[in-house]
């Protein structure tokens, strides 16, 4: 199923998109729903991240040739950081170039959609609590980063976590295709078989550290290649079978 959060003359609700149409639903995407009897065009909607996380939980140093690239020590167990929800925007977005920072980069990553409350699961149990997957751009203020020895305010800019368009259900993700293209040219291009921990490993990682809930989002990660952008730039995460998340930098 691929799920989506939109807006239409001022309401906000969900549905389920299908090449080029949007079905509305009635209900919950986490729970019980149901189709209703309408159905709208995609370009009479405004497409809004796809949930409403609680908390955007993401993974550092997550791919073997992320870390080969930069000759890096594989970690032993998943590295985490925390994104504030106020960093959320979506797809089409506009993603602003702070003027504190002199190098913001664009960071292409699989997202895990959490589909319920979740605590203490083995690595067995975790696709049980995974709704779907969707794109995220872990954009990074990279100067900041280095000048202040851990990532809080070099992750947590205002519109620093684009993320859509949708969520993809009854997929597998530990083998996509994902790539980054700034304005058009290939930048990032792996696999997510790259990944050094598993989605499962990961929500059961986290899950043993905090309390998930419904709609939280889990970053897994980027693939080499990351870079730089300026204003004007277009940057687009693609990933096999999940989407394309377009935004423009301001």
């Amino acid at each position: 199923m691929n799920y989506v959060r939109f807006r239409r003359e001022g309401q906000v609700n969900y549905g389920i998109l299908k090449e080029d149409k949007v079905s509305l639903i009635k209900g919950d995407v986490y729970g019980d729903y149901s189709i209703v009897d309408k159905v709208y065009d995609l370009t009479e909607v405004d497409l809004l991240p796809p949930c409403q996380p609680s908390k955007i939980v993401c993974v550092g140093l997550n791919y073997l040739d992320h870390a080969q690239e930069l000759g890096m020590e594989i970690p032993k167990k998943p590295i985490i950081f925390l994104k504030p929800t106020s960093a959320l925007v979506g797809p089409e977005d506009k993603i602003k170039h702070p003027r504190m920072s002199q190098q913001v980069d664009y960071e292409a990553e699989l997202a895990i959609v959490i589909k319920e409350r979740t605590k203490d699961v083995s690595s067995e149990e975790a696709k049980e609590h995974i709704l779907g997957y969707t794109c995220f751009n872990d954009v990074t203020a990279r100067d900041l980063q280095a000048e202040d020895g851990q990532w809080t305010r070099a992750k947590s800019f205002d519109t620093f976590a684009p993320v859509g368009p949708s969520i993809v259900s009854d997929i597998e993700g530990n083998n996509l295709k994902i790539e980054l293209l700034k304005n058009g040219e290939v930048k990032q291009d792996s696999n997510t078989d790259q990944m050094i921990f598993t989605v499962e490993e990961i929500v059961s990682f986290v899950s043993q550290i905090m309390t998930l809930e419904a709609g939280d989002l889990i970053t897994t990660g980027t693939p080499p290649g990351v870079g730089p952008v300026e204003k004007g730039d277009e940057v687009v995460v693609e990933i096999e079978k999940v989407g394309s998340l377009k935004n423009i930098i301001i």
